[in-house]
């Protein structure tokens, strides 16, 4: 967060109930999507998510969730994606023809 976020916050008990100060900041910096969508939750009712946002953008920050956004190489995305290449063609269930343990035999 930029400097006057936190000067308009005032009193560090009122710093101490921001969502980002009550967890670990490794959260916001997570690789799995389900960790990142956890620290976007974070963010949702934080009364300074607005600026923490604008901050973000104004500092140009490279990597992490700053005011409920996932930041990727200074670019906002919607979701971060599992790591790996794509499957090509979809899964297929069990019952559908997809491997089954004896089909090798």
């Amino acid at each position: 967060m930029t400097g006057s976020v936190l000067q308009s916050l005032g009193r560090a008990e009122e710093l101490s109930r921001l969502p980002c100060r009550r967890v670990d900041p490794e959260v916001f910096f997570a690789e799995s999507p389900a960790d990142v969508e956890s620290a976007k939750a974070l963010c949702r009712d934080c009364p300074v998510q607005a600026a923490c946002l604008a901050g973000a953008l104004e500092r140009g920050e490279p990597w992490g969730v700053w005011g409920g956004e996932l930041f990727v190489q200074g670019v906002v995305v919607a979701r971060k994606r599992p790591r790996g290449r794509p499957r090509k063609y979809p899964a297929l269930p069990a019952a559908e023809g997809g491997l089954r343990d004896d089909a090798a035999a």
